[in-house]
């Protein structure tokens, strides 16, 4: 099971009902969090969850309003008494980022380890999360990010045996290890069957429509995605300041795929985003307008991957 919670929804600036960008998930006993603007700290605490299990950390691009909390998190952090290191992914130059920010969080119990993306795709794998990341188009460089949990396939008795993998190796394998025995390396696909499916969550903000959008967010059980302006007349501000309407993320989704749309990152102006969400379920119907801690638990579900 994979809790998220979307923290925060607000684009530019704070507003007293709508903090700034920001989403969490859960799995195992380990946090991510996906971009931490102002109020992110806060939110995480209306919300009852914990700084303490805070792994990972994937920011899109450094405009304010998307790491401006990014401070108060790295100190509630080392005030929970955390030791683990934590791992830091995003766009190059991350690590003179984040260090220029704590300057007024010097001190902290933990080590900052930074993954800088300097291609137009990566691939990262930690604490049992699976991240894609992928460039797409704003006024700098910003990454939108694809989060999936694998799930192994069952264990196979007869394809075990078939395959002559000694019964004291079984249980090793089945848990994804590699075992060498006798000079003979033993792969956990001699023992299970085909890949279950996973989950797969997708986030993208503060660009324009782009093929990788759709490409890496094939298929996901949740695409989160900007919608900065509602109103059909906004086009040419999304367009000139490479944002995206209600409308170009509905027509996303559709391509993609995917089961369900959240909106996200919208503009001060734009008061009521729900009054716009006709004209979006008309193009890709299983839409919602994204609220402050709007919350999901996603759990595996029977099936092959296909």
């Amino acid at each position: 099971m994979l809790d998220l919670c979307l923290l925060g929804t607000g684009g530019m600036m704070p507003l007293p009902y709508r903090w700034l960008t920001s989403l969490m998930l859960r799995y195992n006993g380990s946090s991510l969090l996906i971009d931490c603007g102002e109020g992110t700290q806060i939110s995480i605490r209306e919300k009852g969850w914990s700084f303490h299990a805070l792994d990972t950390i994937c920011i899109t691009h450094f405009h304010g309003d998307h790491i401006s909390g990014l401070p108060g998190i790295l100190l509630a952090m080392g005030n929970s008494d955390r030791t683990e290191p934590l791992l830091m992914i995003g766009p190059k130059g991350l690590e003179r980022v984040v260090q220029s920010l704590r300057v007024i969080a010097p001190e902290l119990p933990f080590k900052i380890h930074f993954v800088e993306l300097t291609e137009k795709e990566a691939h990262i794998e930690h604490k049992g999360y699976h991240i894609d990341a992928f460039r797409v188009s704003h006024k700098i460089t910003c990454y939108g990010y694809s989060v999936s949990i694998p799930r192994a396939g069952l264990f196979d008795v007869e394809k075990a045996r078939e395959n002559g993998v000694p019964l004291k190796l079984w249980s090793r394998l089945q848990k994804g290890e590699t075992v060498t025995e006798d000079g003979r390396a033993y792969t956990p696909d001699l023992v299970l069957g085909p890949e279950r499916k996973g989950i797969k969550v997708t986030y993208t903000t503060d660009t324009r429509p782009v093929p990788a959008i759709a490409e890496h967010a094939k298929g996901s059980d949740l695409f989160i995605c900007e919608g900065m302006y509602g109103e059909k007349g906004d086009i040419n501000n999304a367009v000139k300041y490479k944002h995206m309407t209600f409308e170009e993320a509905a027509r996303l989704a559709k391509e993609a795929g995917v089961k369900e749309l959240w909106l996200t990152h919208y503009s001060p102006a734009l008061g009521r985003p729900e009054m716009f969400m006709d004209d979006v379920r008309a193009i890709f119907p299983n839409a919602h307008a994204g609220k402050d801690r709007m919350s999901r638990e996603l759990n595996f579900e029977e099936g092959v991957s296909s």
